[in-house]
């Protein structure tokens, strides 16, 4: 990623992605999913230097978006995403921190709703928005085709795929999220997912069990 730098922060029990993205000259960042452990995300910030622009939900899981209200608060920045389809997710993260455990947890809703078809910047850098549903109903993917780079959530893991086996999941809307929208990106578009290590769209097409699926 020319220009571009990330760094993965582990956090929640779920032990999901935050990632900060930055440009590497003027050190504008964004914080992607910040699900939750935020005074270990601010200290992050902090250690690399970092000015903050906007955070990004790509979801409305509580692993996903449950410190979301309480980092907006503290580094007053706009919040983006998820698609309004994933209101009601975010409408009931409090609940579902009780339920977990994650007190900290608080209801949110950003300031702007994000479509298939807007673009988000980082700089000078360019971020396409793709609607990928099937894992949540407004799970959003953001690519950056210059850099050949995207953020896919919880769509697309290495060796794996979202969950589907929620009330609101569809299988079938996510692999044709899979089939439509990521692998058309090209193999060489390599990716930062929801958990676990990164890959390429490459090596998913050819070792993915559920991209075979898809690909039938």
């Amino acid at each position: 990623m020319a220009e571009l730098q990330a760094a993965v922060i582990p956090v929640t029990p779920f032990q999901q992605n935050c990632t900060l993205l930055w440009d590497d000259g003027s050190k504008q960042a964004w914080v992607i999913d910040p699900g939750g452990n935020v005074p270990r995300i601010r200290e992050a910030i902090g250690t690399l230097g970092l000015a903050v622009e906007r955070i990004l939900l790509t979801h409305g899981h509580i692993d996903h978006a449950g410190g979301a209200a309480e980092l907006r608060d503290a580094l007053g920045v706009p919040l983006d995403g998820p698609d309004e389809r994933d209101a009601f997710l975010l409408d009931g993260l409090a609940e579902q921190g009780r339920a977990y455990g994650m007190t900290e947890a608080r209801n949110v809703r950003p300031d702007r709703w994000l479509l298939e078809g807007d673009a988000v910047t980082l700089g000078s850098h360019r971020f396409d928005v793709l609607h990928c549903p099937g894992h949540t109903p407004g799970h959003l993917v953001f690519v950056n085709r210059a850099s050949r780079f995207a953020l896919v959530g919880d769509v697309l893991f290495r060796g794996s795929v979202g969950r589907t086996d929620f009330p609101y999941g569809d299988p079938a809307a996510l692999l044709e999220s899979i089939r439509g929208k990521l692998l058309p990106l090209g193999d060489d578009v390599s990716f930062i997912c929801g958990h676990g290590p990164g890959s390429t769209i490459a090596v998913e097409r050819r070792a993915n069990p559920f991209v075979a699926e898809v690909l039938g």
